[in-house]
């Protein structure tokens, strides 16, 4: 019966643990939107605005590529077929295009 109980004494000890780096993780995860808005207060709201579409438009069927994974001659097509896809107008493109060719 006592190796129960110290068994379960181990068990809980070991559980306390594990939830204490969970909570670090989720302590370090939150300073990074921080980090990301000091970024975007950089931007000029016109570039902001490009971002906001990009991120809000693209992610919404996919991940999000850094726009320094591509060239600005590679962006090109991949941008034309995605405004099709993506039902933006050319307004919001070009604000979109802006934004990458601004990154690059």
């Amino acid at each position: 019966m006592k190796k129960y109980v110290i068994l379960t004494g181990l068990v809980l000890a070991l559980a306390s643990c594990g939830t204490k780096k969970t909570t670090a993780v989720a302590e370090t995860k939150a300073t990074a939107p921080v980090e990301t808005a000091q970024v975007t207060a950089a931007l000029t709201p016109e570039l902001a605005e490009g971002k906001n579409l990009y991120e809000n438009s693209c992610a919404r069927c996919h991940k999000l590529y850094e726009p320094k994974q591509f060239t600005k001659e590679d962006w090109a097509p991949i941008l034309v077929s995605m405004q099709k896809k993506a039902k933006l107008d050319d307004v919001k493109m070009a604000s979109i295009t802006n934004y990458i060719h601004s990154q690059l």
